[in-house]
């Protein structure tokens, strides 16, 4: 049985005690909240040494890393020092995204040595296997999705609500479909003057996803890159059938969550999440983002932190990173470093906002250590304990910093009138 199937039953896996462990919380709440399909425990049976994540509005918001090689530059190493990092720095999932070079190699390592839910979108590989998106075929593309299946892939984004009759909703947009998969479906429907297969054809990847407990990541094929298309006509209507698909999969006994929007202005944030969290019957939500800004190219990570916050705050359940090279090109290392960072901030910030339990504690410890000038303790309750330790060089053993000096320190002086007193 799937995660969902066995909580409806009101059997605890392994895999749920595990992330409700992760979680310090009660491995029945976690599965009345899976058998509600309120969250999702991702958890291929063949992915080995996983240690689950519970994504879901009840728990603490979780982020994700994309990663993933291009036709145009990096590599299966590279990619893997990304992996190594986001396990690191405490990232929950990661997403390999990769259009260049062996795709199946690559996936098959990055499985290997993922403690994390790993994430893919099936469609890439189908288009570069057919050679483009003029000789790709539905039986391609259920054949490559049950070979990611089948190697262990966790979760799948599967652009199966944008429909033909959407596709004239996007005609007026700024920045039409600003979706990989998305675009290339569009572009299949227009060719082929046909339905979208991942949508006539849900029946049959739900089997699959069910054989070996897939997770769905419903995604939003449609979402808006840019403020000017954000909440209009076609991410409204893709997210309608989202809805739809969402209760298809439970039906079938399969787990989902729903993607969501890309660039979203701030005031209208709020009402994105709360109108995917109705539409979409309470499923999980995953923002990429959102940006509530286009014009911080180079800082879009910033731009996103920001957006994510107030998402997660309002009730996403997973927060899709974003690097400082988002909309410019390929990350590196630091940018992926800073990415996660952002992300974990975002997250965070919106678990201390909706009271998740031992989250303020973490700040509260950090405070006193400051007060303390304990800097060891400082850096073990950092999100990024490497770049604190760095930044302090060689004075971790000062009672002050070189800001201010002991003579300017506030915090000495403190001491001294607390002493007095």
């Amino acid at each position: 049985m799937t995660q969902l199937e066995s909580a409806r039953k009101g059997a605890l896996t392994p895999e749920i005690v595990k992330a409700a462990a992760r979680e310090k919380a009660e491995a029945g709440l976690l599965l009345k909240e899976v058998a509600a399909g309120r969250a999702v425990v991702p958890a291929n049976i063949n992915h080995g040494g996983l240690f689950p994540a519970a994504i879901g509005r009840a728990f603490n918001c979780k982020i994700n890393v994309n990663l993933g090689t291009s036709g145009l530059g990096s590599g299966l190493k590279r990619e893997l020092k990304k992996l190594a990092l986001a396990a690191e720095l405490g990232a929950d999932a990661v997403m390999d995204l990769s259009t260049g070079g062996d795709l199946p190699k690559i996936r098959k390592e990055i499985i290997k040595r993922s403690p994390m839910p790993v994430g893919t979108v099936p469609m890439y590989e189908a288009m570069k296997r057919a050679g483009g998106v003029k000789r790709l075929t539905p039986e391609l593309l259920l054949e490559v999705i049950e070979e990611h299946a089948e190697a262990g892939v966790d979760f799948m984004t599967v652009h199966a609500g944008l429909l033909r009759s959407h596709l004239p909703l996007v005609r007026g947009r700024t920045t039409g479909i600003v979706s990989r998969g998305g675009a290339a479906l569009a572009r299949w429907m227009e060719l082929n003057n046909a339905e979208n297969p991942l949508y006539e054809n849900f029946a049959a990847v739900c089997a699959i996803f069910r054989k070996y407990d897939v997770t769905f990541s419903l995604g939003d094929g449609l979402r808006p890159g840019s403020l000017a298309d954000a909440c209009d006509a076609a991410q409204f209507a893709e997210l309608d059938v989202l809805g739809e698909l969402v209760k298809r999969s439970r039906t079938a006994g399969v787990q989902v969550m729903v993607e969501g929007p890309g660039h979203v202005p701030l005031d209208k944030v709020f009402m994105n999440v709360e109108r995917a969290h109705k539409v979409c019957h309470g499923a999980p939500f995953y923002v990429l983002g959102p940006l509530v800004t286009d014009v911080a190219a180079g800082y879009d990570h910033i731009n996103s932190a920001i957006g994510g916050a107030l998402a997660a705050w309002a009730g996403a359940s997973f927060l899709c990173y974003v690097t400082p090279k988002e909309h410019l090109g390929l990350p590196e290392l630091e940018d992926v470093r800073q990415g996660i960072i952002a992300s974990k901030i975002a997250a965070h910030a919106a678990d201390i906002a909706r009271g998740r339990p031992g989250t303020i504690e973490r700040d509260h410890a950090m405070s006193r250590a400051r007060y303390a000038f304990d800097w060891e303790k400082q850096f073990s309750l950092s999100l990024d304990p490497r770049r604190a330790r760095s930044y302090r060089g060689d004075g971790q053993k000062k009672k002050f910093c070189n800001m201010c000096g002991p003579e300017f320190c506030s915090m000495r002086q403190s001491r001294r009138l607390k002493a007095k007193a």
